[in-house]
């Protein structure tokens, strides 16, 4: 079995970009599938509207606020509530939502939510639960692409959405597979 190997390891412009040796192109797809499906993020999944204003419907509202990339720790914590009170004229923006949880927290507060008019309120709270990207693309934690090179090289793309680091995405995404490999192994 040839050794895998990595080299030419390069963080640029919010990607992280390394050559990877490997013995066969499946384990080049499992650390991509891994990364985009295996790797528990938080996104708010369960969204309660109790005065809405605003020209959009609650269920519009509830979607772009589960799609919010939100801070991940390794550590797992359980539900984390957030909650929003705003009333216009403003942009609501992801920094108004608020956690209860110092931990788990908004990773960009710069997206746009609605727009309110004067006199218009939205007040609601969301929970946020610890996720999987296979179960639904609002857990993934970023991008992760790879290009066949030449004899066993692939060149690695990472691009995190902000909940975690791209080297801690990685980190995470080989952790999850050894673990899976154990379990396997234990299994046979």
């Amino acid at each position: 079995m040839s050794k895998i190997k990595v080299s030419n390891v390069k963080e640029k412009g919010g990607e992280l970009s390394f050559t990877i040796t490997l013995p066969h192109v499946s384990y080049a797809n499992a650390i991509r599938r891994f990364g985009l499906g295996q790797v528990p993020t938080y996104a708010i999944d369960k969204v309660i509207v109790y005065e809405n204003g605003s020209a959009f419907f609650d269920d519009f509202i509830a979607n772009r606020i589960g799609l919010i990339p939100i801070i991940s720790p390794e550590k797992e914590v359980n539900e984390v509530m957030f909650s929003l009170n705003a009333e216009g004229p403003m942009v609501v923006s992801s920094s108004m939502l608020e956690s209860s949880n110092p931990n788990v927290n908004v990773a960009n507060g710069k997206i746009p939510l609605i727009e309110l008019d004067p006199k218009q309120v939205i007040r609601l709270e969301g929970i946020a639960v610890r996720g999987y990207g296979r179960k639904h693309a609002k857990f993934q934690p970023g991008l992760v692409v790879y290009e066949y090179e030449e004899e066993g090289e692939y060149n690695f793309k990472v691009e995190s959405f902000g909940q975690m680091s791209n080297s801690e995405m990685v980190k995470r995404t080989m952790k999850m597979l050894v673990e899976k490999c154990k379990e396997l192994d234990k299994l046979v």
